[in-house]
């Protein structure tokens, strides 16, 4: 018999044994396990709804529970035993329940499909995934902030097309990044909205025919609406999809982030220096210290990228509803948010914590950067000179130009040029133009919100501080109201909210 092991939860109209390589290519236990926590407390739920609607009687549903409970014991302090005929988390989870409580566990089923089982565990899983990076997003996005008011009167060359540019603040730099990450805070909250819609109870295709309360499960397991269309609920991962979309972009950020620290590192730069924590050396030259940890965080980016695009191609050849394929979700799900499954080391988390301790470690070195600073990027404040006495911009901007071209011929620096030099090129020029050569008023001259003027980049840190107080506000953590009792020697686990971080809408 196929289900000679007796756990299959689909065996009964086959008659011949599962190729032994077919058991193990079909099985997902190797990586679904990790939502071990997120299947029982689904199937607490479940088992509460069914004994309301009458499938189960008050003592079974205690048993079951009871069950459950020594279950989760037994994962959380990783004595579970995963035995061969385990396909899937759901599988190891109800076989270990009937050894414990015998033919009660057989019920918990009733009316249940593991295409509605699965993406309710997805869900719960990374409704607490998300909840766990917004944290760590916004304790990096404080770092920044507080890094860039404390370091504000620095100036440091602006770049464009990788040419020194205009002098900005170096908190100015700084603050780019941390704006580009809040988005991503943002997106994230915007996507666990959409995560947390309860399917459980749609079955594999046509919903349950039982009197199933969804309303109860969704309060049970803390999520916001109920799905709408059994059909949807079961075959869509728009949410994983989301997920991948929202990681590809989000270590965009920090990649690019990383790019500039790592050409600042440089001798050629020297702007800024890593800590020993977070640089390795060469196994040849002694004298070498690498920005490994930024070269990594840009590097992790591309694989993301593949996770997602590959994971698109699964979905758009698929017809409606569920189908194996989407066995696949997981894995994409996971690695998104992993580097490696079984030594559990994070893609975006480690990301997000090691990019904290680069920035909270690193030394800038003041002098090279305003060493670095140039006469030449001064040339459009040449042209707002005769903007205010004035003369067009597009006319401005040409008499700048030809003033940068006279400086090239004479192989002097722009501000070197005298008035006498400057007055050929426009009578306009006069001895006040020796003004203009000042990098702190340059700086200043830009107050309007948004620009690098130091009113306006505390404006920006105020602004960022607030929008942090508030998102912190939000999110709680620790369970909300679930609880661990611990009851003839096994835990009942109570998660009524569910979820290691809540987020309060």
């Amino acid at each position: 018999m196929a289900n000679s092991e007796g756990c299959k939860l689909w065996g009964g109209r086959f008659v011949g044994d599962t190729n032994p390589i077919m058991e193990k290519f079909n099985a997902s236990i190797a990586y679904d396990q990790r939502m071990w926590d997120a299947d029982i407390r689904g199937s607490q739920a479940y088992v509460r709804a069914l004994e309301k609607a009458k499938l189960v009687s008050t003592k079974e549903m205690e048993q079951i529970l009871q069950g459950l409970g020594k279950i989760y014991k037994e994962w959380s302090e990783h004595n579970f035993l995963v035995k061969p005929g385990d396909e899937d988390i759901h599988t190891a989870n109800e076989r270990r329940l009937k050894e414990l409580i015998g033919a009660a566990a057989g019920k918990l089923h009733t009316g249940r499909s593991r295409n509605d089982q699965v993406v309710t565990d997805m869900r719960l899983w990374l409704r607490d995934a998300i909840s766990g990076l917004t944290a760590d997003a916004l304790r990096l996005i404080s770092t920044m902030v507080e890094w860039a008011a404390a370091e504000i009167d620095v100036l440091f060359p602006g770049y464009t097309h990788m040419q020194r540019a205009q002098p900005i603040r170096w908190g100015h730099w700084i603050l780019s990044h941390a704006v580009a990450l809040s988005r991503d805070v943002e997106r994230l909250v915007k996507i666990r909205q959409r995560v947390t819609v309860l399917p459980l109870g749609s079955g594999a295709i046509a919903g349950t025919p039982f009197d199933i309360d969804r309303e109860l499960l969704r309060k049970e397991l803390g999520f916001d609406s109920i799905s709408l269309n059994s059909m949807d609920a079961t075959g869509q991962r728009d949410f994983v999809v989301e997920f991948l979309f929202w990681a590809s972009l989000f270590l965009t950020h920090l990649s690019k982030m990383a790019e500039d620290l790592i050409l600042y590192s440089t001798k050629e730069f020297s702007f800024i220096m890593l800590t020993d924590a977070y640089s390795t050396g060469s196994s040849l030259m002694p004298q070498k210290k690498n920005a490994d940890s930024l070269e990594l965080i840009r590097s992790k980016a591309g694989q993301v990228f593949g996770r997602c695009a590959g994971f698109m191609m699964t979905m758009k050849g698929l017809p409606s509803t569920y189908n194996k394929d989407l066995q696949e979700d997981k894995e994409a799900m996971f690695e998104c948010h992993d580097q490696n499954q079984n030594q559990n080391e994070l893609y975006c988390q480690a990301r997000l914590q090691v990019t904290n301790g680069v920035i909270s470690t690193l030394k800038i070195n003041q002098d090279m950067m305003e060493a670095a600073l140039s006469p030449d990027m001064l040339a459009t404040d040449l042209a707002y000179y005769l903007v205010r006495k004035g003369v067009p911009f597009r006319e401005a901007h040409g008499l700048s130009g030809k003033a940068v071209f006279a400086a090239e011929l004479k192989n002097i620096p722009l501000n070197q040029l005298t008035v006498e030099d400057l007055s050929a090129i426009s009578p306009l020029f006069g001895a006040d133009v020796s003004s203009v050569w000042d990098y702190n008023s340059s700086v200043e001259q830009y107050r309007a919100p948004g620009g690098t003027a130091k009113t306006s980049v505390t404006a920006q840190v105020e602004h960022l501080r607030s929008w942090l107080k508030r998102q912190e506000e939000g999110l709680y953590l620790g369970r909300c109201s679930g609880t661990v009792v611990l009851q003839d020697d096994c835990f009942v686990v109570d998660y009524r909210c569910c979820s290691l971080y809540c987020y309060w809408r």
